[in-house]
């Protein structure tokens, strides 16, 4: 399960001489505090669908909202699968993460609770949301779904002394 510690491998291929691998928890670090992340979707006929979003990092996974008839929510009713990007604009200094996994709609009233209450707490007042049928609300936008995302593999990307590393979260 993605809160252990993952198994951890530096890619030597991709990595300067010397290197280390970058530790699992400024991994975490990362993800927990980035304000916009890039979501990777698959559309039905197999073309790539990439948007920037705004996602909670919470317990070992990820989430995000989306409304029901946008195309994120359209690509993951016919495959899970999904890329989270995040990390810095810049080539010679910071950290880039890639988590890959699947996405599985959440309508558990607890949990949307608890991921109204961080999306506030993280964005503040324009992203205070309410829970509704099994869907957040917003006076703003109407309903929107709330996804989880397990992360089976990630990768990150240190810039500088450059190093890739792999993240096994199985």
């Amino acid at each position: 399960m993605a809160t252990n510690e993952p198994t951890t491998t530096l890619d030597p291929e991709f990595s300067a001489p010397g290197a280390e691998p970058t530790p699992w928890s400024a991994a975490l670090e990362l993800l927990e505090n980035a304000e916009v992340f890039w979501l990777s979707t698959v559309r039905p006929d197999g073309r790539p669908h990439v948007t920037p979003l705004l996602a909670i990092w919470r317990e070992g996974r990820a989430y995000f909202t989306t409304g029901a008839t946008e195309r994120k929510a359209r690509n993951l009713a016919a495959n899970p699968a999904v890329v989270l990007t995040t990390g810095r604009n810049a080539l010679a200094e910071g950290l880039d993460i890639a988590v890959e996994g699947a996405a599985a709609r959440v309508t558990d009233p607890a949990v949307l609770r608890r991921l109204a209450d961080s999306y506030a707490a993280k964005y503040g007042p324009d992203w205070a949301f309410r829970v509704g049928d099994g869907v957040l609300t917003h006076d703003e936008g109407g309903e929107a779904l709330l996804f989880e995302v397990t992360p089976v593999r990630a990768f990150g990307f240190a810039k500088g002394a450059y190093a890739q590393t792999r993240w096994d979260l199985d």
